[in-house]
């Protein structure tokens, strides 16, 4: 076999031991390599020479295992639509390994799809081509949007089929994260082991993710308070790219602060605050503008498996909690007006704060009386910061309303004074935090259709090359930037096949 390796440090596995079950992935007949991110593998440290397709097929199949992997699944429960269970774990995904790539950052290298696991219950294990490449399309996407996030390194067709409601085509994806350590975690151990375990998780996820707060007495309360920092910064990213989850339960919130699981979620199109795409969502708990609001009630959850930590006074120690999640709303207000002024080309002026909002919400407003597609309408006023209203307008039929908040812009630009940028380095700004181009869910089911049921990754490959740059404007890829139909939006629902 060509010399195919990771530098593997497990640290995970030599740590917590007790905290994950040694599983071994399935073999599979006929892998075939789908997917494979090059890019990534370089910053992994991922040793090249001499690997043929089929070589990384074996690999990231499960079938041949490079030295020092050392799979295991691991432990967690979860509050899943609010209802807790509290032993979910692993159940088709297995953890191979960590590496500390080119940059110094510890990062697991995971399977998903690789057969049955101690965690498995009912399910068996695997998974299908399209929810795979699902996780390549968005992931990479949200890489390139520049929000925190979980990636694909690749993707492995099995050669065998999965049965859900139809046969499918199964496939294997390789994930990549800074670590799968997840709320759940916390809550399976509170729930199920002891003290000493929780101390345990949690010093070995301040000493990976929060290092500075390692010296502390108070440190798992800093440690919560850090996480809270993390979700809140996160969370308001994705609201500003129209971005939502759509399964935010306790078991996909990652202690790292990265966006994780890619089942039900879209990118919302027309502006509607209250806009859910889930097929299982049916009340809506995780809709659009719900998701600070369930972030916050994720970290309570957090919260409560941390309490002896915090302090030995249980009394004391639920109110130090509470203060740290009481605060969390404050915490994504302040990272949401700073990404919202940026999107507004504002300077962000002291004082101005409480008008900066309401110039922002009444901007949104306008967009959900209209149902203006809130990516194009964002990006289209890049343009009309540049001088060109003309695109702007025409997403606005009628344009009632529009001439009077384009008015309260403009004049909000003359408070700044000597702060203000010129008008065409005021474009430049936000066009580079307003992206012209995103996953539009159309597309996405097209080329994953494509993939799945006719073995075609040519419109899988097109749309993940557009994604790549969505800030850059190109006449070439504008069928990516379209909107999708009315009719297909109408009838859009996601479901949680990763």
């Amino acid at each position: 076999m060509p010399d195919i390796a990771f530098p593997f440090d497990n640290s995970y596995a030599r740590e917590l031991p007790g905290f994950y079950a040694p599983c071994q992935p399935d073999t599979v007949p006929a892998p075939r390599l789908l997917f494979f991110n090059r890019g990534l593998a370089e910053e992994l440290g991922m040793v090249r020479d001499g690997q043929t397709d089929a070589s990384l097929a074996a690999l990231f199949s499960g079938n041949a295992l490079p030295p020092g992997a050392q799979p295991i699944a691991q432990a967690y429960a979860g509050h899943q639509f609010g209802q807790f269970n509290p032993q979910l774990g692993d159940g088709r995904a297995l953890l191979i390994g960590e590496v500390v790539d080119r940059l110094g950052r510890r990062r697991d290298i995971a399977l998903k799809g690789s057969g049955r696991t101690p965690f498995s219950r009912r399910g068996d294990g695997k998974a299908a081509v399209g929810p795979m490449l699902r996780e390549v399309l968005i992931g990479e996407a949200m890489q390139a949007l520049g929000i925190p996030t979980t990636r694909a390194l690749a993707v492995v067709a099995t050669g065998e089929p999965v049965f859900r409601e139809r046969p499918l085509p199964g496939a294997i994806l390789t994930r990549v994260a800074a670590s799968h350590i997840r709320v759940g975690t916390f809550q399976y151990f509170s729930a199920h082991g002891t003290l000493e375990q929780i101390r345990q998780l949690a010093d070995y996820a301040i000493a990976r993710h929060y290092p500075e707060v390692e010296e502390r007495d108070d440190r798992h309360l800093a440690f919560l308070e850090a996480v809270a920092q993390r979700q809140a910064a996160l969370i308001a990213q994705w609201m500003h790219m129209g971005f939502i989850h759509g399964v935010m339960n306790t078991d996909n919130m990652s202690i790292a602060g990265e966006t994780i699981d890619f089942g039900p979620c879209a990118f919302m199109e027309a502006y509607d605050p209250r806009a859910v795409f889930s097929s299982i969502d049916e009340m809506g708990r995780y809709a659009y503008q719900a998701q600070p609001r369930i972030a916050r009630w994720n970290l309570a959850r957090l919260a409560e498996t941390l309490l002896p930590l915090i302090h030995a006074d249980e009394g004391r120690a639920i109110e130090l909690a509470t203060e740290v999640i009481d605060a969390f709303m404050g915490h994504y207000q302040q990272h949401w007006l700073s990404g919202l002024r940026a999107k507004l080309g504002l300077a962000g002026l002291p004082g101005q704060e409480g008008p900066d909002t309401a110039l922002g919400e009444s901007w949104l407003d306008l967009l959900h009386a209209q149902q203006v597609d809130y990516t194009l309408a964002w990006r289209r006023l890049v343009d009309a910061a540049a001088g060109n209203e003309a695109p702007l307008r025409a997403l606005f039929p009628g344009q009632p309303g529009l001439d009077g908040w384009l008015h309260r812009w403009r004049e909000r630009w003359a408070v700044e004074g000597e702060a203000a940028p010129a008008p065409l380095n005021r474009a430049e700004a936000m066009g580079r935090i307003n992206p012209w181009l995103i996953p539009r869910n159309h597309r996405v089911e097209e080329a994953l259709a494509a993939a799945s049921d006719e073995g075609d990754l040519a419109p899988f490959e097109g749309l993940l090359n557009a994604l790549a740059r969505p800030y850059e404007e190109n006449p070439e890829l504008a069928a990516y930037a379209e909107p999708a139909p009315q009719t297909f939006m109408a009838e859009f629902r996601t479901f949680c096949g990763t």
